[in-house]
């Protein structure tokens, strides 16, 4: 039986938003350098006004479509009580709480078990670029 073990990784990405940028090139090159194998892997978002999703990665007009929905369930012209940091601020916490800021994904052979149009997304809510720090943990094994 081959052992578990625990792996961390911690890194940053900052944009422009509102935005969805791809980062499933950054989290398979660091699953391979832990040489991951079976397992599970977290992917963990320390913020309150971004998110993460899983998504198309084909198509960039279905990103662009999904930050126009976004935009229009949760639009910066509401009546917030919350506006001290900015009228995009409320929006971009509404927009996070509808998505996820965790994701879980299942690591099979060495490969997220992730669908052939499928990618690893930051969505970036508010206007200005501030820097996301992204947790990943992994539990399996490697080898």
């Amino acid at each position: 039986m081959t052992p578990l073990v625990q792996r961390h990784h911690e890194f940053t990405i900052e944009a422009d938003g509102p935005v969805m940028v791809e980062i499933t090139a950054a989290v398979t090159a660091w699953l391979a350098n832990i040489n991951a194998r079976d397992g599970l892997l977290t992917v963990f978002l320390r913020h309150t006004s971004a998110s993460l999703t899983i998504q198309e990665n084909a198509s960039r007009s279905v990103q662009a479509d999904l930050i126009d929905t976004l935009a229009r369930l949760a639009p910066e012209s509401s009546a917030y009580r919350h506006n001290c940091e900015g009228p995009d601020d409320m929006p971009a916490h509404v927009k996070a709480m509808l998505t996820s800021v965790s994701l879980s994904i299942p690591v099979f052979e060495r490969s997220m078990a992730l669908g052939t149009w499928q990618g690893i997304f930051l969505i970036e809510h508010r206007k200005r670029s501030t820097p996301r720090t992204i947790l990943l943990h992994y539990v399996g094994s490697c080898g």
